[in-house]
């Protein structure tokens, strides 16, 4: 079984906790592995990843306890299929608003007849063709969280969630604010609301549910809503608000560490 499919259903009561991985370093990545968390998302959207710095960064992480995941830039069937022949079985993708984008994300996962993936006989994925079987046991072992990221999105939950393939869904709290026209406002009332929603939605179908939050004040408001699973901020927010709050206090200006905005982790 994928391991953070069965991360997500041996953890019971306790919410397993992650963060963003956004440095493009794999020192750090590295770091961040045996720093604690349960597993971490690799982020190729919003960072300057390159398919070889992933595979360093996969290479990194793979001596940790960290499960990674992997955020492609989009959901493209060449960008998903470069990406799974790099090493990565957990894949992120963003901003998937209706049931046949989801439909897509899922098929560019699985090779045929499942799927449109097309096969390499020789890949990291494979171990350089020495796993055996690959070919027919990789569909498998794969596991697709879809990111909701509009109004739009989570107006269809109900019909993405129904896609065969799709094994868990991921609230992203920084478009959706923009969306309903409170930009960075990550834990205004009517996002919250909203958000709430989508979670107890989630959990009549069975569906997993995750979602990301800049500071543990809001991780807590996450985990409260009922999160099966959540990440708190990321390797760069954590070192840059370390760095300033010891700054700060060396200088004795008694200057407040920064804090995210505008959706920032």
């Amino acid at each position: 079984m994928n391991p953070f499919k069965q991360l997500l259903q041996t953890t019971g009561a306790a919410t397993p906790v992650g963060t963003w991985i956004m440095s493009a370093s794999p020192l750090v990545a590295e770091a961040m592995g045996h720093a604690g968390f349960d597993w971490g998302v690799i982020d190729m959207e919003h960072t300057p990843l390159d398919l070889m710095d992933l595979v360093h960064m996969l290479q990194a992480v793979s001596g940790t306890p960290l499960l990674p995941v992997v955020r492609v830039p989009w959901n493209d069937t060449v960008n998903i299929k470069r990406v799974l022949d790099a090493g990565a079985t957990t894949l992120l993708v963003p901003f998937v608003q209706n049931a046949e984008e989801a439909r897509a994300a899922v098929a560019a996962t699985r090779y045929p007849p499942e799927g449109c993936r097309g096969m390499a006989g020789m890949s990291r994925a494979s171990k350089f063709g020495t796993t055996p079987q690959y070919l027919t046991t990789a569909n498998a072992q794969m596991t697709v969280i879809l990111q909701l990221e509009t109004t739009e999105a989570i107006a269809q939950l109900e019909a993405i969630a129904a896609v065969p393939g799709v094994d868990a869904l991921f609230i992203g709290p920084g478009d959706l604010s923009a969306t309903m026209g409170h930009v960075g406002q990550l834990t205004h009332p009517e996002v919250l609301a909203i958000t709430a929603n989508a979670v107890a939605r989630a959990k009549a179908l069975g569906m997993p549910i995750g979602t990301v939050g800049g500071t543990t004040e809001v991780v807590a408001q996450y985990r409260a809503i009922g999160f099966d699973f959540v990440a708190i901020a990321s390797d760069l927010g954590l070192l840059m608000r370390s760095a300033q709050a010891a700054l700060a206090n060396v200088r004795n200006t008694g200057a407040s560490p920064i804090t995210p905005t505008n959706g920032g982790y």
